[in-house]
């Protein structure tokens, strides 16, 4: 118990520390890409410029406001790129949690060679700092359930309480809620918003729903960077969840290849009383390995007759 509390202290600190070194690298890599990249998107936007004015003036059937909408909503319009050079953050945040949209990427040959190299040590922070957030939620969550288990006395029922309150909790603070700022800001459907999250949050990423891009609507300033967070603990959370569900299947399986086991040596009539009793014993052991110390199993062996 005491270990675990000192594990988690030094992981209060560590998160802390960490980000701060994920962001001032966040914001390194933002930088120097916008030096990299803004003197080519200067030029593309001067070179559509232009191309809109000799348009205009070769066709004089067409007005200039039709036109401006028209740029607008291509697939690749210059307002794109000037947005791009003010959301390097956000872009170097979805690039290093390898979401990979694809609406934005680098045109230029240093500002590719740049995020080959960037890619090579912030996908691993990214890493790391993802595992000691979901860590530090899972000692949480362990924290809770020893505590219950204290004022309450309960040993089977905490643990299960602690876990299905952590799974509601994220799933309302990542899943559930998002799409209703999703919806306000983008102007999409609750399951559109839904369905952006959890394709988010699970890395795939298709690129079918980005926020940001819409050029009828005007966003905050610190509505990127909000959801830049909101996808990194997202992340950490989905992470949580999916290694529990693996421990929770890993424990299933070892149970019943135990009970498989015993049921073979029982039939076979091979061993003896004692010997089933210290397959069992066996078992417990494993279980309690499996499921910690917030749920033990003790086993007492029946009194030899006098």
């Amino acid at each position: 118990m005491v270990k675990a509390r000192r594990q988690q202290q030094k992981r209060c600190w560590g998160v802390p520390l960490l980000l701060v070194v994920y962001v001032g690298y966040v914001g390194l890599g933002a930088g120097v890409l916008q030096a990299l990249e803004r003197p080519a998107e200067a030029r593309a936007a001067q070179h559509i410029l232009r191309q809109r004015w000799e348009l205009l003036a070769n066709h004089t059937c067409l007005r200039g406001p039709a036109l401006q909408r028209l740029i607008e909503v291509s697939p690749r319009p210059d307002g794109a790129a000037l947005r791009a050079s003010r959301e390097y953050f956000s872009f170097n945040t979805s690039f290093l949690s390898c979401l990979g949209y694809g609406n934005l990427s680098p045109s230029t040959v240093a500002g590719r060679i740049f995020c080959i190299l960037f890619a090579l040590f912030g996908i691993p922070l990214n890493l790391v700092l993802l595992n000691e957030i979901g860590q530090l939620m899972l000692l949480g969550v362990q924290h809770c359930a020893h505590r219950l288990e204290e004022v309450f006395h309960w040993q089977k029922k905490a643990s299960l309480l602690i876990k299905t309150c952590a799974l509601v909790t994220g799933s309302l603070l990542f899943l559930l809620l998002p799409p209703l700022l999703l919806s306000d800001k983008e102007g999409w459907s609750y399951e559109e918003g839904f369905y952006y999250s959890f394709i988010t949050l699970s890395t795939i990423g298709f690129g079918d729903y980005v926020i940001g891009m819409n050029p009828d609507r005007t966003y905050p300033s610190w509505y990127k960077n909000v959801i830049s967070l909101w996808i990194l603990f997202g992340m950490a959370w989905l992470a949580l969840v999916i290694k529990l569900c693996i421990n929770f299947l890993e424990s299933s399986s070892d149970f019943c290849q135990c009970n498989k086991s015993m049921a073979e040596e029982l039939v076979d009539g091979n061993r003896n009383s004692t010997t089933g009793l210290h397959d069992m014993e066996i078992c417990n052991d494993k279980d309690t390995k499996m499921k910690g110390p917030d749920e033990p199993h003790t086993y007492t062996a029946p009194a030899e007759a006098p």
